[in-house]
């Protein structure tokens, strides 16, 4: 009987204009008992006669209506989360507003549902003046909102000043760094907080990190408990947040004090409180030092403090202690956390290809298209997880749907590496593959042979005698005799590699996978509309396709070459001594 109620729901919602079909529930005689092989079949009028219309139950999620004229349509039975709905008339604030993935979120939300409410902005200004020049230079003016653009002209400006409102503020301060009056206000219409904000730098100070990644989070659910009408607090962390784990690593919250060295290891629990006083100690008695030494002496605090705990850099380190910040604090706050792991450009949404700045392996990208990177340290058999940021931004509007005005907490992994994972050694040469066919061009028109796929060495000593290209003579042993060219570019491949894979070694290491169970769950509750316009389903990916036709091509278009003009030919190129790839979120 309970199919036989789905479908009457359904196939009552299934009126037209043009077809005026409406069934009534005693209308209904079911030939056979429901399964999975054995369907509902329901008839209205006499079987056979052209009168005669048919429902079938083709499954317990779809039905199959025979309309009265011979035409055969399936319908689905599930309407979905309503992520359309929910978003009417909602009003967000939105934290790290002007980055990467919360661009790509914003920019969602208003196609998606032009009637949503108010988004304010928080953007990191000295003051709104500011602020609102941030909005207008980094989001509306950004290539990403060429869509909307397209869909409303000359009103384009006109719509996004409507919805988009700017907040000077910095979640690393107190209070939010937000004025007064302002925050009084914002609390009077907040249903939703979207915290994307976070300091992304794998070698950040440790006293930095920790006001942005850790005691940021709980500021703003401090700021949620004065929103008279919160919902709903969605935390953007990171997949690897769980830190050096090895093995299937599952989507649940963090517990206060935990730490993967705990699992292995007796030690003491992870002190949060203790470890704000450690930095605030030893900040204090560096200052009698320039401001490059401190700088220095706290980003080596940072990395010393997170390898004692299990953790890879102090970026993750800090992000997994704002977890546990904010599951200790938020009271009856729903809470969602979404764990994304590398998020790269868009897969299809708004469209193939948008990024902004390097993300995490296109330093890889750019470095071995202009022949400057040859080797790594790393696993060849690694299942490196990459998710595509339009994927991300679905699952988030998805778990807000899901989850608004819900008590408790739950935890979701957007990954790749359990559902459709990409192995190092396929990667690499699918980056071959790509510059082998479209070499890269430098600054003076010259094109860039790469002879080799990257290489992967699983220790330092392989590592550090590999030759990086270097010419042999007629007795296979290296040449002494080099132009001064070719010179130049041997010691920059030395630099790079070695600069890159202390970088990432510790990722291409890494022995765990992420689950997405979660993730998956919620994809499965998504109607069949739903999952066209806010699809997140990892497996759906083809990697080849995504690499070599997608993202390749949009991050030489739409950063590479963006910035050509502030770089120098090749041989000058000095290697920064900050990662380029560690670029804040705000």
């Amino acid at each position: 009987m309970e199919a036989l109620k789905q479908v009457y729901q359904c196939a009552s919602l299934l009126n037209s204009s043009s077809k005026q079909l409406c069934l009534e529930h005693k209308s209904f005689k079911h030939s056979t008992p429901f399964s999975k092989h054995s369907p509902f079949v329901y008839h209205q009028g006499r079987r056979n006669s052209a009168s005669c219309l048919t429902v079938r139950a083709t499954n317990s999620s779809h039905i199959a209506i025979k309309e009265r004229n011979g035409s055969v349509k399936e319908h689905s039975l599930n309407k979905g989360l309503g992520i359309v709905d929910f978003l009417k008339g909602k009003h967000f604030l939105v934290t790290g507003a002007t980055g990467f993935l919360a661009k790509v979120v914003i920019e969602k939300i208003l196609r998606a549902q032009p009637q949503v409410g108010k988004l304010f902005l928080v953007i990191k200004a000295n003051d709104s003046e500011a602020a609102l020049h941030r909005l207008k230079k980094e989001i509306i003016c950004s290539e990403l909102f060429r869509c909307l653009r397209d869909i409303y002209g000359d009103h384009y400006e006109e719509f996004v000043w409507s919805k988009l409102v700017p907040v000077a503020g910095d979640v690393s301060l107190d209070n939010l760094g937000i004025q007064a009056d302002v925050a009084e206000k914002l609390a009077d219409y907040v249903d939703i907080i979207l915290n994307c904000a976070a300091n992304t730098s794998f070698d950040a100070r440790y006293d930095v990190a920790l006001e942005t990644n850790t005691k940021g989070p709980s500021r703003l659910m401090e700021f949620g408990r004065s929103c008279r009408k919160l919902q709903l607090f969605l935390h953007v962390s990171t997949a690897y947040a769980n830190g050096q784990r090895e093995g299937r690593i599952v989507e649940k919250p963090f517990k206060m004090g935990e730490s993967p060295i705990k699992e292995l290891e007796d030690v003491p629990p992870l002190n949060i409180l203790h470890e704000f006083e450690l930095a605030r100690k030893t900040l204090n008695s560096l200052n009698s030092l320039n401001e490059h030494d401190i700088s220095r002496a706290m980003k080596d605090m940072a990395f010393k403090r997170a390898r004692i705990y299990g953790w890879q850099d102090v970026y993750v380190f800090s992000k997994a202690m704002g977890e546990m910040f904010l599951d200790y604090n938020r009271g009856e706050i729903p809470l969602a956390i979404v764990r994304p792991s590398v998020i790269e450009g868009t897969y299809t949404d708004p469209f193939p290809g948008w990024i902004e700045g390097f993300r995490m392996v296109d330093p890889i990208i750019a470095y071995y298209g202009k022949g400057q990177l040859s080797a790594l340290m790393g696993d060849p058999n690694l299942a490196l997880d990459i998710v595509p940021a339009d994927m991300v931004a679905n699952a988030i509007l998805a778990t807000m749907a899901k989850h608004v005005g819900k008590a408790g907490m739950k935890v979701y992994q957007m990954a790749s590496s359990v559902a459709n994972p990409i192995v190092l050694r396929d990667l690499f040469g699918m980056f071959h593959q790509y510059f082998k066919a479209h070499p890269y061009v430098d600054a003076r028109g010259r094109l860039i042979k790469v002879n080799d796929t990257l290489k992967l060495f699983g220790n330092m000593e392989d590592f550090s005698s590999h030759g990086v290209g270097m010419p042999l003579n007629e007795f296979g042993l290296p040449s002494l005799q080099m132009e001064k060219q070719e010179l130049i570019a041997l010691k920059v491949r030395q630099r790079v590699n070695k600069y890159i894979s202390g970088i990432y070694q510790s990722y291409f290491t890494y022995k765990g996978r992420f689950d997405n169970s979660n993730i998956d769950l919620l994809f499965q509750e998504l109607s069949q509309e739903e999952k066209k316009i806010f699809g997140f389903n990892v497996n759906g990916i083809e990697w080849n396709n995504y690499i070599m036709d997608i993202h390749i091509p949009g991050l030489l278009r739409n950063v590479i070459m963006k910035e050509r003009s502030k770089s120098v030919p090749m041989e000058q190129e000095r290697i920064p001594t900050v990662p380029i790839l560690t670029r804040p979120y705000v």
